[in-house]
């Protein structure tokens, strides 16, 4: 399996775009996720993709190393997803409302809102790695290579983060 992901991107790189859609596809629902986080909305975390298919498919010459395809591809689209943030210059908004029982989705949007109105508090780089390990549930490896900082760093970033957001909260640390 692992020789043929390398032959892959070999040939993604030679200019093959059916093999890096096929690459794109195998983690699709891992792009999605990580668009969905950041742009809050269905139509705009599939506009993000769709950036970072084309940045892909004009750098993919310049990846040095083929096992980083998905590590590397994940943080051209957490750059899209922040670059189109920024040209609209909006406010995250909650998602909207899951199908069920309408006073459990309510109950479970107030929390929602609630969380997300606290961690609006904290800062950015807070803010953004605990979406990325809680939301996400991604490795603190994985968050290190797409966002490119230091393993420590990320660490320190959610402790720090979890205080913050634990004071924001008014939750005592006991």
């Amino acid at each position: 399996m692992e020789n043929e992901f390398i032959q892959m991107i070999e040939r993604a790189k030679k200019g093959d775009k059916e093999v890096l859609i096929q690459l794109i596809m195998r983690q699709k629902q891992d792009y999605y996720r990580l668009a969905y986080i950041y742009m809050k909305n269905p139509d705009e975390a599939l506009d993000a993709m769709e950036d970072m298919i084309l940045k892909v498919y004009e750098n993919i010459k310049r990846l040095k190393d083929n096992a980083a395809f998905y590590s590397w591809s994940k943080t051209i689209l957490v750059n899209c997803c922040k670059n189109n943030l920024r040209r609209k210059n909006r406010v995250i908004l909650s998602g909207s409302i899951p199908e069920g029982a309408y006073a459990d989705v309510f109950q479970m949007k107030d929390e929602q809102l609630d969380i997300e109105q606290h961690l609006g508090k904290i800062n950015y780089k807070f803010r953004e790695i605990l979406k990325l390990r809680y939301y996400l549930d991604l490795e603190y490896e994985a968050i290190a290579a797409i966002l490119k900082i230091p393993l420590g760093t990320v660490k320190s970033r959610i402790h720090t983060g979890l205080i913050k957001l634990k004071e924001s909260m008014g939750v005592s640390e006991e």
